[in-house]
């Protein structure tokens, strides 16, 4: 625990999937402005792309942990959003992977600093904050790595569990 009430996360890569392109069933992604607006757009991408794929009843787990991944990249992660960012600033990009019976969404930002949680005593009142408790909360795993070679960030990753699809039962 740190000093000053929040948990700093070592990056973790378990439960994450092999990223091999072969193995992933359905892939979809989009760059994501720098403005707030974007969380709706990532939000709104999301519930499109799941649509067509049989996410079932995780739809809007992934729809909710979509919308904080985006926010805390959009909050933590770029210059302060003193009124338009530069135009090199590297934009936001959200990855959908969806495998037979797991999906990932991802999230990169241009940042390399490590995402920090709140303590489970803090106040749940408070209008920011808890972000990554509800990542944690309404998807099965999550975690985050920093980027290697020269694309610099990090990818903030939430696992989901599918629902099987049941051959129709012949009685």
């Amino acid at each position: 625990m740190g000093t000053n009430g929040s948990t700093m996360l070592q990056p973790l890569r378990q439960g994450l999937p092999p990223l091999d392109p072969a193995a992933v069933s359905d892939a979809a992604s989009c760059a994501l402005p720098a403005h707030y607006e974007a969380v709706g757009e990532a939000r709104g991408f999301t519930r499109k792309t799941l649509d067509g794929w049989d996410t079932g009843e995780r739809t809007d787990d992934v729809c909710l942990v979509v919308s904080e991944l985006v926010t805390n990249a959009l909050r933590h992660a770029l210059p302060p959003m003193d009124g338009l960012l530069p135009e090199h600033c590297p934009p936001v990009r959200l990855h959908l992977l969806r495998w037979a019976e797991r999906m990932v969404c991802a999230v990169r930002d241009p940042s390399r600093e490590t995402p920090v949680t709140r303590d489970a005593e803090d106040d749940f009142s408070a209008e920011s904050g808890r972000g990554l408790f509800l990542v944690d909360s309404f998807s099965d795993s999550w975690g985050w790595h920093p980027l290697a070679g020269g694309l610099g960030g990090k990818v903030v990753w939430a696992l989901f569990r599918l629902p099987m699809t049941a051959p129709a039962c012949a009685d």
